[in-house]
């Protein structure tokens, strides 16, 4: 008998050649293909901001995962699923869609450098609907592994409002904190908000309380079974938080590496 392929799930918001707003895009589009290559069975899946071409990146909808509806705070909208298969590899990542929140052609800045006001509600809907959408999938990853900080609620999503669902029920988590980007901050009512199901309590949120980039990295890494450093310049505190936890393995950037510690990595983890 044959063993079955180990999962590994890639939440990010940006990844090579879609989105490169940081230098780790280009990472998590090569850790997805290093770990195909190297006989784990991968899925990614990301936000389709405007700015992605979808001509150019052969986008096209996957009718039967869309009409999934998200709710956020007692206001439902609906997700759509694109997919299309990566350059040069042969897996797919998963595009998730919303007219009202991913249609603009800027990412998290409008045209005159201001901050969307809506950066809350467009996180909380893109980490609860990657989520449903494995859910929709069916498919059981080993491995989820988060980067970038508009994935920093899953981790603590899956420890709370998703324990219980039979398809994370074996899910390792990684988290990579990475560079800050923005200065500016989620808004007073990001933790009302984010409180998506009656699991959640208040202690559970506050690592996001300040609710600001350094705030979501320090969220997702509080809650995930694993940290990666992805990037030479990280909050300092961050470094210090992180650097060392007990019974987490963490691993740190490495700017030459050849990321078979993240190979060795989801393999530690994905045989527990």
């Amino acid at each position: 008998m044959v063993a079955a392929k180990k999962r590994i799930l890639f939440i990010a918001s940006e990844m090579s050649p879609y989105l490169e707003e940081t230098d780790f895009s280009s990472i998590v589009n090569q850790l997805a293909i290093k770990a195909n290559d190297s006989g784990f069975e991968i899925r990614c899946i990301m936000p389709r901001f405007g700015v992605i071409n979808e001509r150019r990146h052969r986008l096209h909808e996957v009718v039967r995962l869309s009409g999934i509806n998200v709710s956020v705070d007692n206001d439902d909208y609906p997700l759509q699923i694109k997919v299309a298969s990566l350059p040069n590899a042969r897996l797919q990542v998963y595009f998730l869609e919303n007219e009202d929140f991913f249609k603009r052609k800027f990412i998290y800045h409008d045209e005159n450098e201001k901050w969307f006001d809506d950066n809350d509600l467009r996180t909380i809907f893109f980490c609860k609907g990657a989520l449903e959408t494995v859910k929709k999938f069916g498919w059981p990853p080993d491995i989820i592994h988060c980067s970038g900080w508009m994935t920093g609620l899953i981790p603590m999503y899956l420890q709370t409002a998703y324990k219980k669902e039979p398809v994370f029920g074996n899910s390792k988590l990684i988290y990579t904190v990475g560079q800050n980007t923005f200065k500016e901050k989620l808004g007073a009512k990001f933790l009302k908000l984010a409180n998506i199901h009656a699991s959640i309590k208040d202690k559970d949120l506050e690592p996001y309380k300040d609710a600001n980039n350094t705030a979501m990295f320090r969220g997702g890494a509080s809650y995930a079974d694993a940290i990666t450093f992805g990037a030479e310049k990280v909050d300092k505190k961050l470094l210090e938080e992180f650097n060392k936890v007990r019974g987490k393995k963490v691993l740190p950037f490495k700017p030459d590496g050849d990321l078979t510690d993240y190979l060795q990595l989801y393999t530690d983890l994905s045989s527990k």
